[in-house]
């Protein structure tokens, strides 16, 4: 049983959302910067590496990508080998270790970071997630509002990284603003360990397998993983000394189908091999279509940090008076909207439960892709006159995000409550992980489209996104009657 301070919610949520407040600050902290360092000249007080727009859109498509591709062997680790608890605990311990790498200036250090913090992600995302659904065995509308105030604590992190850490970075030094990111998760990890008491037992162990074979399986699986490692710091080594002729963008594509082949193939050995009777394949069914959708909206949602932060940065008004602000602090405004609604939300979903007016899982899910449409076509429409030397004002760029937030409330927690109540019960964290996976191919291709920008303006750029997600939309409010029916008895 987990303690409460009252009828609603247990008090381990409150251990929960710190957590991943502190996680989240570090993460959208350091991504403010990320592609801004990439893409910034090697000369002046605050240097940075000098690369191209295509070939830094494909390192922060590929990095954005894995670290939640890792989501999947993290989900993994957490049912069979350590618990969700430890793997949150060890997960944040190694992305704090990748920030402070990043915090020493060369390029070495930089790149390790990044490894260090996918490791540590796809340990921590999927099973601190997985830790908030422990606590509500009941399910229902009371899980989704306990999953929105959860999401009000990630975007109260995603909110202050890019404030402090965007000002440290460009404004001072950028590796003390990936410093600042390492910081915050340490201060993660003091608080989730000082509140264990809070969460009873959610989040341990649960296996059926004795200490010898967990331990036997864990040298199969951590001896995979180091020779895995070794294969691709051979093939790194070998693409970046000219042996293997292909570029970043390739290898990001290349990625890309693997993420898909990974996914079709996961959802092929549930349904076909997995020993689920016909109404939990129906619902693995409808996760898949799910997982479909969520693909989409990211490959959207994600171009904040890449495209439309370099939007920010090279076509938008960022002057009040005579001060100018970093366009890394406008990476702060979609979670600022989320902070103030997502209460509102939390509420709103239980009062028309109680009126038997809650729109479908699948309904929601196609308003937030059409609000998230409507958003790229708010600030395709405003960059349609924009230039460096004429930029436009950043209220575009405002609205755009009011509607994706809106759209991404009506999505993203609803899409993390709704895989937790519909995977069978032994497989939760895997199949949090897999949800983790589309937002990694999501991600991918985001970077993927960003990096159209060395080729391509703005504005068509944005134009063509709206019409692949507006149509997808569209076809996602047509399907859901289907997609409610092979929901069966989960609301």
């Amino acid at each position: 049983m987990t303690t409460t301070t009252s009828a609603r919610h247990p008090r381990g949520l409150f251990t929960l959302f710190f957590t991943e407040m502190w996680e989240r600050f570090s993460y959208y902290g350091m991504r403010a910067l990320l592609i801004l360092y990439m893409t910034a000249t090697t000369m002046g007080e605050n240097p940075g590496m000098g690369m191209d727009v295509e070939t830094a859109a494909a390192i922060y498509g590929l990095y954005t990508g894995l670290v939640y591709l890792l989501g999947l062997p993290g989900g993994w680790v957490a049912d069979q080998l350590w618990g969700q608890r430890k793997a949150v605990f060890v997960g944040g311990c190694i992305i704090a270790a990748g920030h402070f790498s990043m915090a020493v200036p060369n390029d070495f250090n930089f790149f390790l970071g990044l490894i260090l913090i996918v490791v540590g992600t796809g340990l921590l995302k999927p099973n601190v997630s997985s830790v908030v659904a422990d606590l509500y065995p009941e399910g229902g509308a009371r899980r989704d509002a306990g999953f929105s105030i959860f999401y009000m604590g990630i975007n109260v992190g995603a909110f202050a990284g890019p404030i402090i850490c965007g000002f440290l970075g460009q404004d001072w030094n950028w590796h003390w603003g990936f410093s600042a990111a390492g910081f915050g998760m340490v201060l993660g990890l003091i608080q989730f360990r000082l509140g264990y008491g809070r969460l009873g037992d959610a989040g341990i162990l649960r296996s059926q397998r004795t200490e010898e074979a967990r331990a036997s399986l864990a040298r199969l699986f951590f001896g995979g993983c180091a020779a895995l490692a070794l294969i691709l710091v051979a093939f790194g080594v070998l693409v970046s000394r000219g042996v293997i002729p292909v570029s970043l963008t390739e290898i990001a594509g290349g990625l890309a189908v693997v993420i898909l082949a990974i996914v079709l193939a996961f959802f092929s050995y549930l349904m076909y091999f997995g020993g689920h009777d016909a109404a939990e394949r129906k619902k693995i069914g409808a996760i898949f279509w799910f997982a479909l959708l969520a693909v989409v909206f990211w490959s959207g949602f994600e171009q904040a940090g890449s495209s439309l932060n370099l939007f920010a940065e090279d076509f938008t008004d960022r002057t009040i008076g005579s001060w100018s602000y970093p366009a890394s602090w406008l990476q702060s405004v979609n979670a600022l909207f989320i902070v103030i609604m997502a209460p509102i939300f939390g509420w709103f979903w239980v009062w028309l439960a109680n009126r038997n007016a809650n729109p479908s899982t699948p309904v929601k899910f196609a308003l937030g892709l059409l609000l998230l449409a409507a958003g790229f076509f708010v600030i395709a429409w405003g960059a349609a006159n924009a230039t460096p030397d004429s930029p436009v004002s950043a209220s575009w760029l405002v609205v755009m995000y009011f509607l994706h937030t809106v759209g991404e409330l009506a999505l993203s927690p609803v899409g993390l409550s709704v895989v937790t109540k519909l995977a069978p019960r032994n497989r939760i964290s895997q199949m949090m992980g897999l949800w983790f996976v589309a937002t990694s191919l999501g991600n991918v291709m985001a970077g993927l489209v960003a990096g159209r920008l060395e080729s391509l303006e703005p504005s068509p750029l944005f134009f063509a996104v709206t019409t692949i997600i507006g149509s997808a939309g569209f076809v996602a409010l047509l399907a859901s009657p289907l997609i409610k029916r092979l929901m069966g008895d989960v609301k």
